[in-house]
């Protein structure tokens, strides 16, 4: 995945409180993130139950936020993002810088539902460090990606990605990082739907409602990627120059190590319950990012609306 080396960048959609502290966990109204009932096995999978979770929750009211504030960040963090913003000015800078890249991404994935999506509305992500104060309570590094729909954020400890690589062996890489981002965004874009209200999110199973909505999110983010390099930005160039079929595998190979056969069996328990699925097996969650990038198409993204999930 390379960036237009003289594209610019914007990293007014990212809120950094990495340097503010992790503040006290507590409060909130439980964290809006996908996952359990895999049973306990040790803190990674703590991790595992939360990976590319979010949406869990339904919206709880908060405010539709644009792309500067943010809400329930507190707990003596404060948010600076003036080093960032030094740091990520244009695509040379992403195609040198992880971090870089993820502003870059971040702003290609807003301005195509911007684009796809009449009511869209722009937020932030919060890069944090350690734990994180949340619309939805605590969080911690432990959790993994996700959104809130409580402040209608998308949160990340960036040391993640090292996660994805160390401890589920996917291949990894930058297009990788925006698939992980994309399905949270994913989760964003069903929170102003009002998909995720109508989901009873404590239910489980292969075709449960939480399941479908974690496979509608992977399907939203291949739309994004089917879309990426000619999505204009507000310069009316494109940020992305291009993706390759090594990276289109890439995000396969993440999908494949984060359903939750593939958790069950290598991490978990090594006995695959499906009655315990909340985000979709290996194979459905490749599938439906696949339905999304190779048809570009949000309305082919309605996994509510069959009886094969594949």
């Amino acid at each position: 995945m390379r960036f237009n080396e003289g594209a610019r960048l914007d990293t007014s959609d990212v809120t950094d409180v990495r340097g503010g502290g992790g503040g006290g966990f507590g409060g909130g109204r439980g964290l809006a993130v996908g996952g359990g009932g895999l049973g306990v096995v040790g803190i990674i999978v703590v991790v595992l139950f939360q990976l590319l979770g979010g949406g869990g929750g339904g919206s709880t009211g908060g405010s539709p936020l644009g792309g500067g504030g943010f809400g329930a960040i507190g707990q003596g963090q404060t948010a600076d993002d003036s080093d960032l913003a030094q740091d990520c000015q244009t695509g040379a800078d992403a195609n040198r810088s992880v971090e870089c890249a993820v502003v870059a991404q971040i702003d290609s994935i807003q301005d195509y539902w911007t684009q796809a999506y009449d009511g869209y509305q722009r937020t932030d992500t919060v890069f944090f460090a350690g734990s994180v104060q949340t619309g939805c309570g605590g969080a911690s590094s432990g959790t993994g990606p996700f959104y809130c729909p409580a402040d209608q954020l998308v949160y990340i400890d960036l040391t993640f990605f090292d996660e994805l690589q160390q401890r589920f062996g996917a291949q990894g890489g930058v297009f990788v990082d925006g698939y992980v981002l994309a399905h949270e965004y994913g989760h964003h874009v069903q929170d102003l739907l009002g998909t995720s209200t109508q989901v009873d999110h404590a239910e489980s199973g292969p075709t449960s409602g939480s399941v479908r909505l974690e496979l509608q999110a992977d399907c939203y983010a291949g739309t994004w990627a089917n879309h990426a390099e000619t999505v204009p930005d507000e310069s009316g160039q494109p940020l992305i120059a291009d993706i390759t079929d090594d990276d289109i595998a890439r995000a396969l190979d993440a999908a494949g190590r984060i359903g939750d056969d593939f958790i069950q069996e290598n991490l978990g328990s090594g006995r695959v319950d499906e009655e315990s699925f909340t985000h979709g097996s290996s194979e459905q969650r490749r599938r439906w990012f696949t339905t999304g990038y190779q048809t570009g198409d949000p309305n082919q993204c309605d996994t509510f609306a069959t009886d094969d999930l594949g």
